[in-house]
């Protein structure tokens, strides 16, 4: 077993394949506290789990009964292949919880006992929380262009480990909410509970519903619900755009897709003038060769965006753009 900060050593005397107690969990986050949450993104809260030897974990709690947690085997199948993921981009999934436990509901104007399904994850702890926190939310987080760009291609090799797998796996939910940025400012993708698995003979996957969060949502998933690995590059994409721009993309509740925010990026970053305005005004004193950095990061964003989804580029061809090569 890996060892992060040695957390999975504290860990593992705890655990019994892969799996933590409810009680345990409860335990670490002081009863599920206010004072412990360190975000909330629905279905999903999450809170900071602290170990008696002072190791900090992330607990994510989802709604009692989430949806695709009926099945307890495929729900244990999924979490389980998904805690052998290595990547220094990815976040580690160190245990998880599955119960059933008691609840109520009103029935007729009387509670009623149930039984709830309650499921966890707990993940390695990284910093400084969210990339959407640090590039808009936090007013003092300051990023040079270094540092963006090597978010960039953290991110970029991310999603490229995960779809070169032998079981490729799609992610579906690519957007800042869901990847993290450690004290390094090292990002690393989390939140897999949306995510596919493709047999690497298999190009596309249909499904019934749209997935992934509202302005990151690829068309031909909207459309058609869609699935393959394009869906993951249109995401990426926007949030290369976003970072590249400083400018947020704000979902728009009539569009299928990130339309506007598209539009924009392409209307005021793509003219030679216009965007040596923009470098000047938003990376002054920007090196050449930075500069030349910064253009192909805005065309990589536009291609990833590409409506026609066959026409986006593939995520080994991004990581060697961005390369260089």
């Amino acid at each position: 077993m890996a060892t992060f900060n040695n957390i999975e050593i504290s860990l593992e005397s705890e655990l019994t394949d892969g799996a933590i107690s409810f009680d345990r969990l409860e335990q670490i986050t002081d009863n599920f506290s206010q004072e412990r949450k360190l975000g909330t993104a629905e279905p999903r809260r999450v809170y900071k789990g602290i170990l008696e030897d002072g190791g900090v974990v992330a607990v994510k709690k989802h709604k009692a009964n989430a949806p695709g947690t009926h099945n307890r085997e495929a729900y244990i199948t999924k979490v389980t292949s998904l805690m052998e993921l290595n990547h220094k981009n990815i976040a580690r999934l160190l245990a998880f919880c599955y119960e059933k436990r008691d609840g109520t509901t009103q029935h007729l104007g009387r509670p009623r006992i149930t039984k709830n399904i309650e499921t966890l994850l707990c993940y390695e702890y990284v910093h400084k929380g969210s990339l959407e926190k640090n590039l808009f939310d936090d007013t003092d987080s300051n990023l040079d262009w270094d540092t963006r760009f090597k978010i960039i291609k953290g991110i970029s090799e991310g999603v490229q480990y995960l779809h070169n797998l032998p079981d490729a796996i799609i992610h579906l939910d690519i957007n800042p909410q869901n990847i993290l940025l450690d004290h390094n400012n090292v990002p690393k993708i989390t939140n897999f509970l949306n995510s596919r698995l493709v047999n690497k003979n298999k190009t596309r996957v249909d499904t019934v519903t749209a997935m992934g969060s509202m302005g990151y949502r690829a068309p031909e998933n909207l459309s058609r619900g869609q699935i393959s690995k394009r869906v993951d590059i249109f995401s990426l994409g926007l949030i290369i755009l976003q970072i590249t721009t400083r400018v947020k993309n704000y979902p728009i509740v009539d569009q299928e897709y990130a339309e506007t925010y598209i539009d924009s990026v392409t209307d005021q970053w793509c003219d030679e003038d216009e965007i040596n305005q923009r470098i000047m005004t938003e990376y002054p004193d920007l090196p050449d060769d930075n500069r030349d950095q910064l253009r192909r990061c805005i065309q990589i964003g536009l291609d990833c965006v590409h409506t026609t989804q066959d026409k986006r580029p593939k995520i080994d061809e991004i990581v060697k753009t961005l390369n260089g090569q």
